[in-house]
């Protein structure tokens, strides 16, 4: 039985998900939260969907067995292939990241053209599409993989001429077909905000990590399950494979330390 005392559960393929948490702490101070790293089988974004799908699940499982009361798939490319298949499955609410930026981009767009820029898994699902398209059948849409990006990220290069000319070289198509409006579709994405903005100075961001803690907000509320009360409540870090990088590169991401981190095996 779900309690408000019990924690959120957030999981990803690796560290991009930590920009989920990161806007969920910002919005709900009060809230424990439990993260789960899949970081020795990232990235997911270059497996079949059966295995995304079984990976996913696996995460689903352990994070059900700390008493969660809220899951959030901070995963583009499984909220894009096997989310419906998780909130079937558990009893307890489940957001992805895919439907939140949808509606944020609909609401966004004048010109009626919103870009996606993702994994090679995420664009290729047409996720973002479909969740546009069931909003506004109007709107075009344009998919972009950028994979770059992620590894871009990790090495902590966000900004300076190596990130600026890999913006340029992918998003140049972005610019070229008029959208007005581009959805960040990957975790990683937000830390390179300043320079796609810089490359694309008239195209609104969406970020899908502050809009899917919105829904988590909203959410909680609706339920009658927030922590309104109380001092800011540490989180507990799970990961698959080397907490010694996933604390490095992770506290870039979430600009403060990580501490309480454990090791775990998946079955």
């Amino acid at each position: 039985m779900s309690t408000s005392e019990n924690p959120i559960g957030i999981f990803d393929s690796g560290i991009g998900g930590l920009t989920v948490l990161k806007e969920v702490s910002r919005m709900l101070p009060h809230e424990r939260i439990v993260y789960l790293g899949d970081t020795a089988r990232v990235p997911y974004g270059i497996r079949s969907p059966e295995t995304v799908t079984r990976y996913s699940f696996e995460c689903t499982g352990f994070l059900m067995r700390q008493n969660i009361k809220l899951l959030v798939v901070a995963c583009n490319t499984v909220s894009a292939i096997s989310l419906r298949q998780i909130q079937e499955s558990v009893s307890i609410p489940v957001i992805g990241v895919i439907e939140p930026g949808a509606r944020a981009a609909v609401s966004s767009t004048k010109s009626g053209k919103i870009g996606i820029i993702g994994t090679e898994a995420t664009i290729r699902s047409s996720a973002y599409v479909r969740a546009i398209k069931a909003l506004d059948k109007d709107i075009e849409v344009f998919g972009l993989p950028c994979p770059l990006f992620v590894p871009l990220v990790e090495e902590g290069w966000t900004d300076g001429v190596i990130a600026r000319l890999v913006a340029e070289k992918y998003l140049k198509d972005i610019a070229d077909k008029g959208a007005d409006t581009l959805v960040l579709g990957c975790t990683h994405y937000p830390l390179l905000k300043n320079v796609i903005q810089d490359v694309l100075s008239a195209v609104c961001l969406i970020d899908s990590a502050v809009e899917t803690a919105k829904v988590v907000r909203e959410m909680l509320a609706g339920t009658g399950m927030p922590v309104n009360a109380g001092s800011h409540r540490a989180g507990k870090f799970y990961v698959t494979d080397s907490p010694e990088k996933f604390v490095a590169v992770g506290e870039r991401f979430l600009e403060r330390p990580i501490e309480d981190i454990e090791k775990i095996e998946l079955s």
